[in-house]
């Protein structure tokens, strides 16, 4: 199957030669029937998805890609228990079109709807709920995985448990995810209550955190990166529930309200434009302060879907997305890190600060773990960037955290090994005809 036209790239536009991309031998009659094209002689494959991994996770240079568009078929749908299986192309916003007026949402999603259900299990998402409900991998209850040797695998936590466990959070190198079921969350309405409380510093967003965490669902902050003497730490906490008494339930709308049409000059995104919108977003916000206002969830978990190409505002060379987690009781280790980027004059102006609990994925990946996890963008200024991510990765490290491999390309072999220590009973299920640029630097 060839998708000419397409340039694959990620989201924070990872350099990568033209990929081929076809549909090897062994997926053929399980999946494409006659239409793909003849393998590449002793290739590696990779599945692709909207490529809205950051890093490199989603690249295989030295292979082939899938490319999983034209597999976004809903496979079944029981309204009744909230049971759905769709094929791992089908994007999380198109099923919410269709499982939202059926009273149903995702029970985990990340920070876009613009991404697939194959990809947000293999890259075990999680979302502003992680403290109540986990990743989406503790919702999956079943998969099927196809194997370079033939094999059409059923993957449950009753049946080939290991390569379940494998195959969520895996990143796509157990194997080729045919078909997912996913249990779904009902509601009662498309609306949620949010609560907004601004903060300053990491212990009153820590303590925030912790008073709302029985009361509501979702809790999610933005941090300014920019802010540094008194106003250092400062951020805005937004906790919300969905409405529980009925009333309207329609999916988000489809397209984008604008877009950026081409890649900015870098030069317009520096230390002082990001300080000029920290501060009007933050005096915007804090007229909302102390109060509850409704509002659909696309505004909630979706605000940058709503921007087309928003990735174009870091100029050609892209940008690095960093996130990380460091463990309950290192608030001072955190801080000290705030502090080296606001001092670096990189950070972003989209910094999400949220706070895990300590629910367990089944995934031998999975990212979060108990503690306060930080995701931000570097601008892509060479060697100045990987310098700084370099160090923030020791610090990290050093604190007992782990780094996001989705949102990586620099990773290390020894930060991956640190961050999960499953890593050696991870490889060993990895299907040896997959593989991508981020495992082959991060398992040689």
């Amino acid at each position: 199957m060839s998708f000419s036209g397409r340039r694959y790239r990620s989201w924070g536009f990872a350099d990568a030669p033209p990929q081929a991309v076809r549909t090897p031998a062994w997926m053929t009659s399980a999946v494409f029937d006659d239409r793909a094209n003849p393998p590449l002689r002793g290739s590696t494959s990779l599945a692709f998805g909207r490529g809205r991994s950051y890093g490199d996770s989603c690249l295989n240079s030295e292979g082939e890609l899938i490319d999983t568009r034209a597999l976004d078929r809903l496979i079944s749908f029981d309204r009744k228990l909230g049971l759905l299986c769709a094929e791992p192309g089908v994007t999380l916003g198109e099923i919410l079109r269709i499982i939202v007026p059926a009273g149903w949402f995702l029970p985990v999603s990340p920070g876009t709807a613009i991404v697939t259900l194959g990809g947000a299990v293999a890259n075990d998402v999680h979302g502003k709920n992680q403290h109540v409900d986990g990743t989406i991998g503790r919702h999956i209850e079943r998969l099927t995985l196809l194997r370079s040797s033939g094999e059409r695998l059923v993957c449950s936590p009753d049946c080939n448990p290991e390569l379940y466990c494998a195959t969520i959070g895996g990143l796509g190198l157990t194997g080729f995810i045919a078909d997912v079921t996913l249990r779904l969350l009902p509601v009662a309405s498309d609306r949620l209550n949010v609560r907004t409380e601004l903060f300053q510093g990491i212990a009153e967003f820590v303590a925030l955190s912790a008073a709302y965490r029985e009361s509501h669902r979702y809790s999610v902050a933005w941090l300014d990166c920019a802010a540094s003497g008194r106003r250092f730490g400062r951020g805005v906490f937004f906790a919300a529930n969905h409405v529980e008494e009925a009333g309207t339930l329609e999916p988000a709308p489809c397209g984008h309200r604008l877009s950026v049409p081409f890649s900015l000059p870098s030069r317009l995104l520096n230390r002082y434009t990001i300080r000029a919108f920290n501060m009007a977003y933050r005096a915007r916000q804090k007229r909302q302060a102390e109060r509850v206002e409704r509002c659909h969830f696309q505004g909630y978990f979706y605000p940058l879907d709503a921007i087309g190409r928003w990735n174009r505002i870091y100029g050609r060379r892209g940008f690095h997305q960093y996130q990380f987690v460091t463990p309950p009781g290192s608030e001072a280790v955190f801080e000290s890190l705030l502090g080296r980027i606001v001092r670096s004059g990189a950070g972003s102006f989209l910094a999400v600060l949220k706070a895990f609990g300590d629910l367990e994925s089944p995934g031998l990946l999975s990212f979060p773990r108990p503690g306060v996890c930080l995701a931000l963008d570097f601008a892509d200024r060479g060697a100045q960037t990987e310098a700084l991510i370099r160090e923030l990765d020791q610090h990290v490290m050093a604190a007992g955290g782990a780094v996001y491999p989705a949102k990586d390309r620099l990773m290390t072999r020894d930060t991956f090994r640190r961050s999960f220590p499953d890593h050696d009973e991870f490889s060993r299920h990895v299907d040896p005809r997959c593989a991508s640029d981020f495992w082959r630097r991060v398992s040689a």
